[in-house]
């Protein structure tokens, strides 16, 4: 009987030092248990988008171009960010891409043509918001401008991350 006793005993101190590390590992918010709070929903237009462990942010600096004199804005001054996000049903991978104008003369910037080589995607991309013209030619925002700090996001769905970089813009 004691035996019993002590298995159950020692059972329910283990639950609780388990429970209690978790709780210390995901705080979460008023201390709640904050596993919920790994999952993150973006929301972009009418969809919506849930991504675990997104981090396409994280340890991003952004420093100032350097600039020729009376020069108002360069390609430098567009930054890409891009991560993997929740899988489609289907199992392929899917990727968030975020645009962002970190102009910092106040610029804003249109005709902004992406560097992605034979891009395509699983899941349909509004193509307002960006599209390839041609192999290694993408434009982001229909070529509208990009105001300053403005950011323009979208997921796609491929087999594998497509390298994006600037090629060339306007400033507007």
């Amino acid at each position: 009987m004691n035996r019993r006793l002590l298995l159950v005993l020692l059972s329910s101190v283990s639950t609780a030092v388990l429970f209690l590390f978790l709780i210390v590992q995901f705080p979460g918010e008023s201390g709640s248990f904050g596993l919920k709070l790994m999952g993150l929903r973006i929301k972009q237009g009418n969809n919506t988008f849930s991504a675990l462990h997104r981090k396409l942010l994280h340890g991003t600096t952004m420093k100032e171009p350097n600039r020729l004199p009376g020069e108002k804005c360069t390609k430098a001054d567009i930054v890409i960010n891009q991560g993997a996000t929740r899988p489609l049903p289907t199992g392929i991978p899917t990727y968030t891409v975020e645009i962002m104008n970190i102009c910092v003369t106040g610029c804003d910037i249109s005709g902004i043509h992406l560097n992605c080589g034979w891009f395509s995607s699983a899941r349909l991309i509004n193509p307002k918001t960006f599209r390839r013209l041609r192999y290694n030619d993408c434009l982001v925002n229909d070529g509208k401008p990009l105001i300053n700090g403005g950011t323009v996001s979208f997921q796609y769905a491929n087999t594998f991350l497509y390298p994006l970089s600037v090629s060339r813009v306007i400033c507007s």
